[in-house]
């Protein structure tokens, strides 16, 4: 059993900042690509930024030079800094890992349960 558990959501002010956390937890071998996807309301769920395992990332356009993703491995866990927070930015944050587990042995995606991010003045 693996389980992603999210942190760092809430309501800030157009300009501000927040730093997401998920971390990954259970019967994991490694961990491969770990992301961030966002769903605003009535939108569909799409990718803000990804990072594999050596550290390369990838970010969506809107949030290039704003958004960064990081990762510690060793604590199997996965950072969103979110600086420059605009009211576009207003969504339910999702983690998600590709991942190999133990017993039974595979390869498969999870995803958390997902953190409200507010901006809003």
């Amino acid at each position: 059993q693996v389980q992603l558990v999210e942190s760092g959501g809430g309501l800030v002010q157009p300009g501000g900042s927040l730093r997401l956390s998920c971390a990954a937890s259970g019967s994991i071998l490694r961990i491969n690509d770990m992301g961030w996807h966002r769903q605003a309301p009535g939108k569909e769920r799409v990718l803000v930024a990804a990072i594999t395992n050596n550290g390369r990332t990838n970010y969506a356009d809107s949030v290039k030079g704003r958004f960064t993703i990081s990762r510690d491995n060793g604590k199997n866990t996965v950072y969103l800094q979110m600086n420059s927070l605009k009211p576009e930015d207003t969504a339910v944050y999702y983690c998600n890992a590709d991942l190999w587990t133990i017993g039974p042995h595979g390869r498969y995606d999870y995803w958390g349960q997902g953190t409200q991010v507010t901006v809003s003045s």
